[in-house]
């Protein structure tokens, strides 16, 4: 897919989960989650380069600075990816995001690595297709959230869950998601897509 595709995919995504967008223009202008995501995929291909990674880090940096959202440059991050509100939202660097993935304020998918662990070594958490977090969540250390799973408000949750998991509570636990906590977690509105 072509960048001007990429970019009207994102746009689309936006307007599926936030009825608050009144229409395209104000999308581009006004969404920082998605500046952030943009700002990210160059950084990204920089990252590539071995030679760019200081620079990447800088864009990575003053997007932080412009947006609220600090997403590190060596991220994994899926297509149709969303950020609503998007202030407060740290994504670490060997994190692993899939596609449909929504995040909402705060989130951070931080690092935990046992004692003696190599530099590099996957340390942030894997997110898989479909999953959403809430406000203030945090994802810690290499764990695989399975997809279609929702993580509640400010929940901490430092191990993996099977797919279509309901993620809560300090420390979470996984309980079944069902169908309708699934649609209401996502925020999805159909009618003006």
């Amino acid at each position: 897919m072509g960048i001007l595709g990429r970019l009207r995919e994102d746009i689309a995504t936006a307007r599926s989960h936030d009825p608050a967008a009144r229409n395209r223009l104000e999308i581009v202008v006004a969404y920082s989650g998605l500046h952030a995501i943009w700002s990210h995929r160059v950084a990204h291909r920089m990252w590539a380069a071995p030679l760019l990674r200081f620079p990447a880090r800088v864009l990575s940096q003053l997007t932080r600075f412009l947006t609220g959202i600090e997403i590190h440059p060596g991220a994994t991050i899926g297509r149709r990816f969303f950020i609503d509100h998007g202030m407060g939202v740290v994504i670490g660097e060997t994190a692993v995001v899939g596609d449909d993935v929504m995040l909402y304020h705060g989130v951070t998918l931080g690092g935990k690595a046992p004692r003696g662990a190599p530099r590099g070594a996957k340390r942030h958490p894997t997110l898989g297709d479909g999953v959403t977090v809430g406000a203030g969540a945090k994802v810690l250390g290499d764990i695989v959230i399975g997809a279609g799973s929702a993580i509640g408000a400010n929940a901490v949750v430092t191990r993996g869950a099977p797919a279509h998991s309901l993620l809560v509570g300090i420390p979470a636990v996984a309980k079944p998601l069902s169908p309708a906590t699934a649609d209401a977690a996502r925020g999805l509105h159909d009618w003006h897509i």
